[in-house]
């Protein structure tokens, strides 16, 4: 009903483009991709520093990639936190302040545990903190999607990954240069408490309008998503999509898997890394989230996924050219800058395609079913990368990273024509 309308502007009048980003819902959306990322650079960026640095093989901590696995699995569980309702702060906050506290406990606990003691032990740890942070992802990304409108998903999920990828600097800036200085329990003790940030953020914000309406039954909630994304698309198209999710970030995962260990392993230190490889990224990441939403504003998704998709593979032969250079501080920043521009880019093209492939009534459960086939490659792949690297060397494995990522790029052609024109500008 008009009454109900919010009174700003009139429907003829455009936004611009300081209204369409300066608002409570973007500011939102660089608090869940904080959150949301931290946790997760946390276990591919420092656990493997800290584990290097403890005189870990590189073929074991490739392997740790597979505690990932709850980033694969999350849709499994999601259905019950769409369906139940804890007692506290409604269906989306309270999941996520459950999830919250548990990454905490976990990720300071880990630092307590010796590698050389048990390589194992380490793994359960880190298994813990991957299943909070699998479980988050599933809330926050369902709360995402009921919070923006259809006009707001690419500028949105935009500034959600980079504020994602910007979270990846206290692990992998803060993080690795207090690993010089501070013993690691206390290192994961400081980055446990970075996710205050997050609890502060659930206690701020409220259920958004769709949040209260729960599936009636268990049955409901775990069969009802997977039944409508299968009849709006057909039994083609969706295995189509699926195939297309699992192959987009396949060649620029197994490229960054390992990116700390090989900072490491062409020379620089740990505070070599965390000054110049990741504050490098700071500027790039800004720049990057906000010209690439408004890009998007522009492009639309399914251009964007063409134009980011390219950046994002040439990224990759950067990675080789600074193998061969080796040694050297501005070919490492060169390098970092660009790969947070172009990888950072088409992640949130992707993710922003993934929120628009979903329908906002089943949005946990489908959204975790698609960012968890998209991990897939993050996990298991990710997993045989220190065998690779050790087995064909550094620049060769990037080279065959370059190689891997052309097949999702050339799915765009039916996946997200170029010429078609998408509801989301």
């Amino acid at each position: 009903m008009t009454e109900q309308s919010p009174p700003p502007m009139p429907s003829s009048a455009p936004l611009t483009w300081q209204q369409a980003i300066f608002n409570r819902h973007m500011f939102i959306c660089v608090l869940t991709g904080f959150a949301s990322g931290l946790p997760l650079y946390f276990l591919i960026q420092l656990v493997p520093a800290w584990l290097r640095s403890e005189g870990v093989g590189l073929t074991e901590i490739g392997l740790f990639a597979l505690i990932g696995f709850p980033y694969n699995w999350k849709f499994v569980w999601a259905p019950l936190m769409d369906r139940y309702v804890p007692p506290f702060l409604g269906r989306r906050r309270g999941w996520m302040i459950i999830s919250q506290f548990g990454l905490i406990a976990s990720m300071a606990v880990l630092g307590f545990i010796d590698p050389k003691f048990s390589v194992g032990l380490v793994a359960y740890g880190a298994a813990a903190v991957a299943f909070c942070s699998a479980s988050q992802d599933v809330v926050l990304d369902a709360y995402r999607r009921e919070l923006l409108r259809d006009d707001e998903l690419g500028l949105g999920n935009a500034i959600h990954v980079q504020a994602y990828r910007l979270a990846g600097l206290v692990p992998g800036s803060i993080g690795v240069i207090l690993g010089d200085y501070l013993p690691w329990s206390t290192v994961f003790m400081v980055m446990a408490a970075f996710m205050l940030i997050g609890v502060a953020m659930t206690l701020w914000i409220d259920e958004a309008a769709d949040a209260s309406i729960a599936p009636l039954s268990l049955r409901a909630a775990i069969v009802e998503p997977f039944k409508e994304f299968v009849n709006r698309k057909g039994w083609a198209s969706a295995l189509y999509l699926l195939l297309f999710l699992f192959l987009y970030k396949l060649g620029d995962n197994m490229a960054t898997a390992l990116s700390s260990p090989f900072y490491l392993d062409l020379g620089f230190t740990l505070t070599e890394i965390g000054t110049i490889a990741k504050t490098a990224s700071l500027t790039a990441a800004i720049i990057g989230g906000l010209a690439g939403g408004i890009i998007m504003i522009r492009l639309g998704i399914n251009r964007a996924l063409w134009v980011f998709g390219v950046v994002q593979v040439l990224s990759i032969l950067g990675f080789a050219a600074l193998a061969e250079i080796g040694h050297d501080r501005f070919a490492l920043a060169v390098v970092i800058v660009f790969e947070y521009l172009g990888v950072g880019l088409g992640t949130a093209a992707f993710t922003a395609f993934i929120a628009r492939a979903t329908t906002p009534a089943y949005a946990a459960t489908q959204f975790a079913l698609f960012t968890a086939l998209a991990a897939v490659p993050r996990t298991f792949a990710n997993a045989t990368t220190g065998i690779i690297v050790e087995s064909v060397g550094w620049t060769n494995f990037y080279l065959l990273c370059t190689v891997i990522a052309v097949p999702g790029m050339l799915m765009l052609f039916k996946v997200a024509p170029w010429t078609e024109k998408t509801s989301d500008v």
